[in-house]
């Protein structure tokens, strides 16, 4: 399993993709991982043959009285955990490599205004443009998500 936690290593590896990466799939988390991420990278392994999970919590997504300095982070038991899966990939980048000259996104407004849309102005803004930016650099065939997600 490779681990990286450089943007731009995690680029120039995806530009010089292996020709045994066919069709890669992509599990966004924010780690802290449980037994549900964990399914969604073996469904993720079933279609394809490279699964990569991203582990970043997205300050983008709280606010600013909201727990973002004690959001759980648990990167070594995550990866512990990781091992023992079909993950060909994990990347953990730093906050600041992940957000800095970054093109924030909008939610969708029906999106902003329901569940915790509700309560947590901009939330999904944030939860979008750090998905956006993961495609970019991913651009996966096929993209898992939990049902809260």
């Amino acid at each position: 399993m490779l681990v990286f936690s450089d943007i731009k290593d995690l680029i120039n590896f995806l530009k010089e993709k292996p020709p045994e990466v066919r069709k890669l799939s992509l599990v966004p988390t924010m780690g802290n991982l449980h037994e549900g991420h964990l399914k969604l990278v073996e469904q993720a392994s079933i279609v394809s043959n490279f699964v990569c999970v991203s582990i970043f919590v997205n300050p983008l997504q709280f606010g600013p009285d909201e727990d973002f300095r004690s959001y759980p982070r648990t990167l070594n038991e995550d990866l512990a955990k990781l091992e023992n899966t079909n993950c060909s990939l994990v990347f953990a980048p730093k906050p600041n490599d992940m957000t800095s000259e970054i093109k924030k996104q909008k939610a969708d407004s029906f999106l902003s205004s329901i569940l915790c849309g509700q309560t947590r102005p901009n939330h999904f803004d944030g939860v979008v443009t750090i998905v956006n930016r993961l495609f970019e650099l991913f651009q996966p065939e096929i993209t898992f998500f939990g049902e809260k997600d």
